[in-house]
């Protein structure tokens, strides 16, 4: 788990804006302006005439939801976004990496970003089913946030 303090204005224009986040799963949303505002990306395949096969709803399905909520002269009192790698992007994450670990040991990969009404963090996280001591999945994933962050131009420091 790392703390990426995030500069405000070029991040969101990289969530709501651009199709950068897109392909991650939205596991929870929540924004606080004038009403407080919560999504659960859980699917609910029963509502669907063919279900779909993922769990979560895409970012990219949602962005444009949540940029209605955010846009306008104030800024929101805070927000939070819970974001993962999705499950069919486990295997490709995995590859020649060389860990003791398969794609059905990880539950999650996640990008947690948090706005307190002054600052932006996202802070990293890993999720298995499985126990294990091993800190390689954890080290691989905070390296990959950086770089994806660095390769998309999106500032940042570390704590």
């Amino acid at each position: 788990m790392i703390i990426l303090n995030v500069k405000t204005k070029g991040c969101m224009q990289h969530l709501l804006l651009k199709p950068t986040f897109d392909f991650f799963s939205l596991i929870e949303g929540e924004i606080t302006t004038y009403n407080t505002f919560h999504v659960d990306g859980f699917l609910h395949k029963d509502f669907f005439d063919e279900p779909p096969g993922k769990e979560y709803s895409a970012w990219g399905n949602l962005r444009t939801f949540f940029f209605n909520l955010i846009r306008g002269k104030r800024t929101p009192l805070s927000f939070r976004f819970i974001l993962s790698l999705p499950e069919e992007r486990f295997e490709e994450f995995l590859a020649g990496q060389g860990l003791s670990l398969s794609a059905a040991d990880i539950r999650g990969l996640y990008l947690n970003f948090k706005y307190d009404g002054t600052s932006l963090k996202c802070v990293t996280g890993t999720s298995l089913n499985i126990f294990t001591m091993d800190k390689s999945l954890e080290n691989l994933w905070d390296s990959y946030a950086k770089e994806f962050f660095l390769k998309q131009e999106i500032d940042f420091e570390t704590d």
